[in-house]
C-alpha cells in the first residue's frame, strides 16, 4: 500500500522536476516574470563542492555516489558482455556539474534532419538563436555565437606546447584547422570548447539558478519525486520523498519533466504513461499507453589510443599523488595552473574513411596518460586520444524492473549492436595513427600503448573495439520527439494522450547529435520555455477574451 502524503499539498504554477541541465534554465527562465511561482525538484543536493568546481577534478565528481545516480547498464552483447557505468548528475546542475564541461554543439546536418523527419521547427536556422541565447562566449559576439548569455563559453588557452603541435601535426595529415568547430561548420581540428569560467566549471546551476532573483522559485533538494498526479488524464500535481516523507505538490498549469534520458522515462512510467502490458504486469494503472517511452535509446561510444613520448613532454606527471596537493592549493588560491582546465583543449570532426563527406568521428587529444577514471595507468609520460562515433546505429531500451520508484531501471544500451557502428571506430585509429606519425609529432611520439602496433587487420582492429569501448555518457532519446502519434511527446515537449505535462531535457531528441550533447540540451530547453511562455501568453489574452 502506497503512504499517505504527510503534509499539506502545496500549490504553484509549475513543478519542474529535475535541477539538470535543462531543468535549470527552465526553471529560471519562468521565474524572470516575477509572477509565476515555481518549484523546482531535484533528488540531489548542493553543488557547492570543490570536486564540482575545479575542472581538472571532473573524474571524482563523476564518480562520487552523493553526485552521481550511479546507473550501470545490462552486459552488453556488443561489447564482450561488460556492464558500462552510465554516471548522471544527481545535484543541482545534474549532469552539468559532473560532466567534463565539452561545450559541443553538433552540425547543422543534424537539426536538418530533425526537421526532415516531421519537425520543420527544429531546423538549424531555428536552433542557432537559442545556441546564441544561452552563450557568453570567449571569442566574442559574432553570426554564429552569442555573447551575452548565462552561460560563460570558454575557447581555451592551450595549457601546454603540446597541444598546438598536435595541430600542427593534424595539418600534415592533411586536415583542415578551424579557428572554431561550434561556428559555421563542424569539420576540421581546432580548440575545444569548455564550460569553463575564470578557472570554475560553469554549470547549468552556477549559470542560470545563481542569477535567479525574487521570491517567486522554490528550490527542494534531496528530493526524489516518485510519480506525476493526474485528474482526468490531466497532470496536475507531483508526489515526492524528502527527509523520510512522502509529499505532494500542486501545479496549476503545467509540470515540465527534466530527469534527463533515465529519469524522464522512469517517471513517466511509474506514472503509469509507457508500455501498457508492461506497466500492468508491474501493478501500474495506465493512464496512456506509450510503447515508445524508454526506447529508442541511444548513446556516443568512443575508444582511447594511447602512445608513450619520448622525454617529459606532457602532462602527465600533474596526476602523481605528490603533485596533486600542489595542484589543488594553486587552483584554490589563482584559479590558476594543472586544476583550471579539464585537459580537453584540442578536438577535431573528420570523415573515418577519410574523404571529405560530413564528420562521423569525434578526435579528442590529452596530452597525458589517464585511465577512464582519470587514474594514473604508467609512470612514464605519454599522450592519448578518444576517438568517438558521432551517429550511431545502435539503438537500445530502458525498462523498469520494479514498481518502487527508488529502484533503477534496467538499461541496455545495445551498444555497437548494428555492425555499421563498428568501421567508423576502427577506421579512427587509423586516421589517428596517421596524425601521430606526422612530422610535427615525429620527435616526440614513442611507443604505441593501445590498440598496440599489432593491432592492424579490421578484424583485429574490431575486437579491440569491442573490448575496450565504453560510454562517452551521453543517453538520450528515450522520449521521442515526433510528429507522429508513436512519438512520446510533439514538437512542443508536451506528452501525447494526455494534459499539463511536458518533457524538457536529452530524451526528446529524436537522434543523438554530432558530439557533446550538453550543449544541445542546454539548446532544446532555452528554445522551449519559450514556448511555454508563448502558450502562456495566449491562454491568458483567450481567458481576458472570454471575460
Amino acid at each position: 500500500m502506497r503512504p499517505v502524503p504527510q503534509s499539506s499539498s502545496e500549490t504553484f504554477d509549475y513543478i519542474v522536476i529535475g535541477a539538470g541541465s535543462a531543468g535549470c534554465i527552465v526553471a529560471a527562465r519562468l521565474a524572470e516574470s516575477g509572477t509565476a511561482r515555481i518549484l523546482l525538484i531535484e533528488a540531489g543536493g548542493a553543488d557547492r563542492h570543490p570536486f564540482i568546481a575545479m575542472p581538472a577534478a571532473f573524474t571524482y565528481a563523476m564518480s562520487m555516489r552523493r553526485f552521481d545516480w550511479g546507473y550501470v547498464s545490462e552486459p552488453e552483447p556488443g561489447l564482450n558482455g561488460r556492464r558500462i557505468d552510465c554516471p548522471r548528475g544527481r545535484v543541482l546542475g545534474g549532469s552539468s556539474s559532473i560532466n567534463a564541461m565539452a561545450f559541443v554543439r553538433g552540425q547543422p546536418a543534424d537539426f536538418d534532419g530533425w526537421a526532415a523527419a516531421g519537425l520543420p521547427e527544429w531546423s538549424y536556422a531555428q536552433c542557432l538563436p537559442y545556441f546564441k541565447k544561452l552563450e557568453s562566449f570567449s571569442g566574442g559576439e559574432n553570426e554564429f555565437r552569442g555573447g551575452s548569455g548565462p552561460l560563460h563559453v570558454l575557447q581555451p588557452r592551450y595549457s601546454t606546447p603540446l597541444n598546438a603541435l598536435f595541430l600542427e601535426a593534424c595539418r600534415e595529415a592533411g586536415h583542415r584547422i578551424s579557428d572554431d568547430t561550434n561556428g559555421a561548420r563542424q569539420d576540421g581540428f581546432g580548440p575545444m570548447d569548455q564550460t569553463i569560467h575564470e578557472g570554475i566549471r560553469e554549470s547549468a546551476a552556477r549559470a542560470y539558478l545563481r542569477r535567479a532573483r525574487g521570491g517567486n522559485l522554490a528550490i527542494r533538494k534531496h528530493a526524489h519525486v516518485t510519480r506525476i498526479l493526474f485528474a482526468d488524464r490531466r497532470a496536475v500535481g507531483v508526489e515526492y520523498r524528502q527527509a523520510g516523507r512522502l509529499h505532494e505538490a500542486r501545479a496549476s498549469a503545467e509540470v515540465i519533466l527534466c530527469a534527463g534520458a533515465i529519469g524522464s522515462p522512469q517517471i513517466l512510467m511509474l506514472s503509469g504513461i509507457g508500455p501498457g502490458a508492461e506497466l500492468s504486469r508491474l501493478g501500474i494503472p495506465v493512464v496512456r499507453n506509450s510503447p515508445e517511452v524508454g526506447r529508442n535509446l541511444q548513446d556516443h561510444v568512443d575508444i582511447s589510443c594511447k602512445h608513450f613520448t619520448h622525454g617529459p613532454v606532457t602532462m602527465t606527471s600533474l596526476l602523481k599523488w605528490h603533485r596533486k596537493p600542489a595542484v589543488f592549493l594553486q587552483w584554490a588560491a589563482l584559479r590558476s595552473g594543472g586544476g583550471e582546465t579539464n585537459h580537453f583543449e584540442v578536438a577535431g570532426y573528420i570523415r573515418s574513411d577519410g574523404t571529405s563527406g560530413r564528420p562521423d568521428i569525434q578526435i579528442c587529444f590529452i596530452p597525458m596518460l589517464v585511465g577512464s577514471q582519470g587514474e594514473v595507468i604508467s609512470g612514464a609520460h605519454g599522450f592519448q586520444a578518444t576517438i568517438m562515433g558521432l551517429r550511431p546505429y545502435s539503438r537500445g531500451e530502458l525498462r523498469l524492473k520494479s514498481p518502487d520508484p527508488l529502484q533503477p531501471p534496467a538499461l541496455t544500451f545495445n551498444y555497437l549492436s548494428d555492425a555499421r557502428d563498428i568501421r567508423p571506430l576502427s577506421d579512427g585509429i587509423r586516421r589517428y595513427r596517421e596524425i601521430v606519425t606526422a612530422p610535427a609529432l615525429a620527435g616526440i611520439t614513442g611507443a604505441e600503448l593501445a590498440p598496440g602496433p599489432e593491432v592492424v587487420s579490421d578484424s583485429d582492429l574490431e575486437a579491440f573495439v569491442r573490448a575496450t569501448g565504453k560510454s562517452t555518457h551521453h543517453p538520450c532519446g528515450t522520449c521521442r520527439m515526433g510528429s507522429d502519434e508513436r512519438s512520446v511527446v510533439d514538437s512542443s515537449g508536451r506528452v501525447r494522450g494526455v494534459a499539463g505535462l511536458r518533457v524538457v531535457d536529452a530524451s526528446i531528441m529524436p537522434t543523438i547529435c554530432s558530439g557533446n550533447i550538453n550543449a544541445p540540451t542546454m539548446m532544446i530547453a532555452e528554445k522551449l520555455v519559450d514556448r511555454i511562455k508563448a502558450e502562456q501568453h495566449e491562454a491568458h489574452q483567450l481567458a481576458a477574451v472570454a471575460q
